[in-house]
């Protein structure tokens, strides 16, 4: 069986899109949408400039959709609607509404699947960490750590302007840069009790995107969680996660998982995949997402990342935000 794929959006992430559609033998690119397409490089598909339209007229059994932030829900219920598999960049949307009502179309269309693509959890580092920790070996979780400090010039802004406001991207470094971050300290958190958040705009952009943000996050097992994101750095440093475990912490930091015991010594265990020719954060879990997500379809199979799953990260993002303007912790469920 042939699936056939097509992508509307053709920015800078539907490259790492084209590239695993492109490797995996058993798919088939039959069309691609960009409002701007004769702007994008071709891709010898059926080119569209209204997905709609494109939706409409090509067969297809699943579609990616690399659009900015506030595009994702409509998109998604248009593909949705006609029974078409959804693999949906992160993040899941732009605000909350949107994010509650794509779960709401997972949750009323069983037989189509929506994938979103948190694929850091796939990163051979995350998944050697989950065993360790789902193992017991080293005690229970106590607390996490994760910590992005990034570089972004005012001109990442002025290229794209949906990217710099509230309306259209939903938000700055948390949404943007470090969502993956967020999802992680939840994925290996457990069940969020409180958050107590700070957000901030260090940059002089004059944009109403927060380009800074920090979180001490209340897990219900009682563990405690530090999150610190930041675009305001002078360079892009590595991506920091840590999990510290009764008897031992363990650290990812330069795509490198390392393992330092109570007596203080540290032991390399195992180095992420990288992606030639990109962008150093993209890492290479896209690949693995997109063609296991193409199996999980062949085979009507569930083990994939749900939007149930990423609802929690933009959960997250949005007590951040209140947390800060109410300066005070806010319990977990309690947003409308």
């Amino acid at each position: 069986m042939v699936l056939k794929i097509a992508v509307i959006g053709l920015g800078d992430i539907s490259k790492i899109h084209l590239a695993a559609i492109k490797q995996n033998p058993n798919v088939q690119l039959v069309a691609v949408c960009d409002r701007n397409i004769d702007d994008k490089e071709p891709v010898n598909q059926s080119c569209y400039t209204d997905y709609h339209q494109m939706l409409e007229e090509v067969e297809m059994d699943c579609v990616h959709i690399c659009l900015p932030h506030h595009l994702h829900f409509p998109a998604t219920k248009a593909a949705v609607e006609k029974g078409i598999h959804v693999f949906l960049e992160k993040p899941l949307a732009h605000d909350l509404a949107d994010s509650r009502a794509i779960v709401r179309l997972e949750e009323e269309n069983l037989h189509v699947k929506i994938c979103v693509s948190l694929q850091n959890r796939l990163n051979d580092t995350v998944a050697e960490l989950a065993k360790i920790i789902s193992s017991g070996r080293y005690g229970k979780v106590t607390g996490l750590k994760g910590m992005v400090a990034w570089h972004r010039p005012k001109s990442y802004y002025e290229t794209k302007p949906w990217r710099a406001s509230m309306k259209t991207a939903g938000g700055g470094v948390m949404i943007n840069q470090s969502i993956h971050t967020l999802d992680l300290i939840q994925y290996f958190g457990g069940e969020i009790d409180t958050i107590r958040g700070s957000v901030d705009r260090l940059l002089n952009y004059g944009y109403d995107v927060e380009d800074t943000a920090t979180a001490r996050i209340q897990f219900k097992n009682g563990a405690t969680g530090l999150f610190f994101a930041t675009v305001a750095n002078a360079q892009n440093s590595s991506v920091e996660f840590q999990v510290i475990l009764e008897s031992a912490e363990l650290t990812i930091k330069d795509s490198i998982l390392t393992m330092t015991n109570n007596e203080g010594e540290k032991v390399k265990l195992v180095e992420d995949e990288k992606l030639p020719g990109s962008k150093f954060y993209y890492g290479a879990s896209h690949m693995k997402l997109i063609h296991h997500f193409y199996d999980q379809i062949k085979q009507d199979g569930n083990d994939y990342i749900h939007a149930k799953d990423a609802q929690i990260s933009m959960e997250m993002i949005e007590l951040i935000r209140q947390s800060s303007e109410a300066k005070e912790s806010i319990k977990m469920g309690v947003l409308q």
